[in-house]
Order: structure tokens, then sequence, then C-alpha cells
């Protein structure tokens, strides 16, 4: 668990540390980047054409669209390219606002993260417990 300070690429190679740091997430109102970012990954790894194209239409409906459900926060030139892309998805069609999303939780929602109740509570009773 301390190991998840390292960087967020540690905390989210961790299954656990993935699930603490959604639901923290979720407690903030600002779990829809790491909801993205989940499907995106799943979605690079699809093989069929046509599933991917109907999926990239679902993902483009729910995170990429103005007024989207759970949109995301990318700039206008990222958005329409990724809306030209949709014309023949392949699998890197979301990877810059993949990136963007990244970034934007490495720098804002990680380090908050870092400093939360959730995080701090954690790692005190993990140490509360090796030193029993």
């Amino acid at each position: 668990m301390s190991q998840w300070s390292e960087s967020l690429e540690r905390l989210l190679s961790s299954k656990y540390g993935m699930k603490i740091f959604q639901a923290y997430l979720k407690s903030e109102f600002s779990d829809e980047n790491i909801e993205f970012w989940l499907v995106c990954e799943d979605y690079k790894k699809m093989k069929s054409s046509f599933r991917m194209s109907s999926r990239a239409k679902k993902i483009f409906k729910r995170y990429i669209q103005a007024e989207a459900p759970r949109e995301i926060n990318i700039d206008h030139n990222t958005r329409e390219l990724i809306r030209r892309n949709m014309k023949t998805p392949d699998s890197l069609c979301f990877d810059d606002a993949r990136r963007i999303v990244y970034v934007l939780m490495e720098k804002d929602s990680y380090p908050r993260f870092l400093r939360s109740d959730l995080y701090q509570d954690l790692l005190e009773s993990t140490s509360e417990s090796v030193q029993m």
C-alpha cells in the first residue's frame, strides 16, 4: 500500500489500489476520468472491428460528446479529432483523450488521494497491524 504513493501507475497496477482510488474519486464526484481510462484500456484490446465500432460509438456518447452523461474534461480540438475518428474507429482513436485524462488524474486527483483521510487511514491501519 505504501508503494501506491510512488506513482499513479503503481497505484493503478494494483487491483486493490485501483478499487480504493475509484472509491475515493466516486466520493469526490469525479470518477468519470478513471472510468473513461479503464474503458479505453479495455477498448484497445478489442480485436473485432465490428465490435470496436459499436463500442467506440458508446464511449463517444457516454464520455466525449458535449453534454455527455459522463463527460470528461478535454479540449475542443481533441474532442473534434475523436469525432472525426468515429467515421473509422480503430484501437487508437481515444488515445489523445486517454492521455489527457491520465495527466489530469496524475496532476490533480492522485495527489489529493495521497493526502486524503481514506489513504492516510489505510496506511496507518496497515502500519499498526505490522507493528503488532
